[in-house]
């Protein structure tokens, strides 16, 4: 499964149509964010794909989990989204 990691700096149309494209191609995608700026790109990035994949026919629904990264050396814990069709 892809894994797509956002940051609080993400911008989330351009998530969003990432978030799209791969699911178009492989079926689901995995959204990875550590912290809440983050977790709130993350989420209306999903939100806007939603739309962007309607008119399509699919219809995508988000599964929460956490999960634990490394990050320069130290362990975090991150939000994991895994996106897939309903």
């Amino acid at each position: 499964m892809e894994i797509l990691k956002v940051s609080a700096k993400s911008v989330p149309n351009s998530v969003a149509g990432a978030i799209a494209g791969v699911i178009r191609e492989k079926g689901m995608v995995e959204v990875q964010a550590v912290g809440a700026g983050a977790a709130n790109q993350a989420i209306k990035a999903i939100a806007i794909a939603r739309g962007y994949l309607a008119p399509t026919g699919l219809d995508v629904v988000c599964i929460p989990a956490f999960t634990s990264v490394v990050i320069d050396g130290e362990e975090r814990t991150a939000i994991r989204l895994i996106v897939e069709p309903r």
